[in-house]
């Protein structure tokens, strides 16, 4: 049997799975008459949200969707964020709006998120599309669990398999439990008060690890022949790395994403999915 084609050797290569993802994408949107487009907001002038709107610009470029960037002072009230969010939800050409996270601590995370439409919304994150997501009725998922589903099911039979999810975010691990969850998989989510991680992770199929914590899973938590997808990005000095000890862990695995290159492309395209989408959502 072969293997998957994003696989080089037992490493998940993120950016040719991504890349057919987005060809998909490309291909629908010249089939339209007026492409996708999508809002970007970001708040200040947090470098790392730069670099990913930056990323985010380009590769809606490559595919066809007009991104146009909505960058605010670091010091906007919430009044005025919650009153240019309205502005976007009330424009028709406006398909799909992404606020940028983190936002300034003066700013309500979970209020601005719930004021884009639930249709609006590419990231998936209103309490809408996560409650539909719980119910078993997705309609648009986040995209890193999105990302991180789409490879699984090209790997294992979900049914019946234990995932360990390291780290309980609205953003990854809460939506990706339930995605999971929706397809029949046993799922163990942990989070910073469990006790003895090594413990819930060492017997697992799969390892989603979603921290920001370098090293955090070592050799000694991953069994002969798990999947371990590495969704932690942290900078260390001069080099990215993510949660897991790669070189220690890697040759235990059937199959690992590295830090980077593995999950990051895929949440973009994923992203560039969901966007076309809340698209065809509108126009039903």
């Amino acid at each position: 049997m072969r293997s998957p084609f994003f696989l080089k050797g037992n490493i998940i290569d993120g950016r040719a799975f991504s890349q057919s993802i987005l060809a998909s994408v490309t291909e629908n949107i010249k089939t339209l008459e007026t492409p996708p487009k999508l809002a970007v907001i970001m708040v200040g002038n947090h470098g790392p949200s730069e670099i990913y709107v930056h990323h985010k610009q380009r590769v809606a470029k490559e595919v066809g969707i007009e991104a146009i960037l909505h960058h605010v002072d670091e010091n906007i009230s919430q009044e005025k964020l919650d009153h240019l969010i309205d502005s976007l939800n009330k424009d028709t050409s406006v398909h799909g709006i992404l606020l940028q996270l983190p936002l300034p601590p003066h700013l309500d995370r979970v209020r601005s998120i719930n004021a884009i439409s639930p249709l609006k919304d590419v990231d998936g994150l209103t309490s809408e599309n996560q409650g539909l997501l719980f119910a078993k009725r997705p309609r648009i998922i986040p995209c890193t669990p999105l990302g991180c589903f789409y490879i699984l099911r090209e790997l294992i039979d979900l049914k019946g398999a234990n995932v360990t999810i390291v780290g309980r975010s609205f953003l990854v691990g809460r939506p990706l439990a339930a995605l999971l969850m929706n397809h029949d998989a046993t799922v163990t989510l942990t989070h910073r008060f469990t006790e003895n991680l090594k413990d819930h992770c060492k017997d697992s199929d799969v390892i989603i690890s979603a921290v920001g914590r370098p090293g955090l899973i070592r050799e000694d938590f991953v069994k002969e022949g798990a999947v371990v997808l590495d969704v932690g990005i942290t900078r260390v000095e001069t080099e990215t790395v993510g949660d897991v000890d790669f070189a220690k862990v890697s040759p235990k695995c059937k199959a690992i994403t590295p830090v980077p290159g593995g999950i990051g492309p895929m949440t973009i395209a994923c992203l560039m999915e969901n966007t076309l989408k809340a698209m065809a959502l509108q126009t039903v």
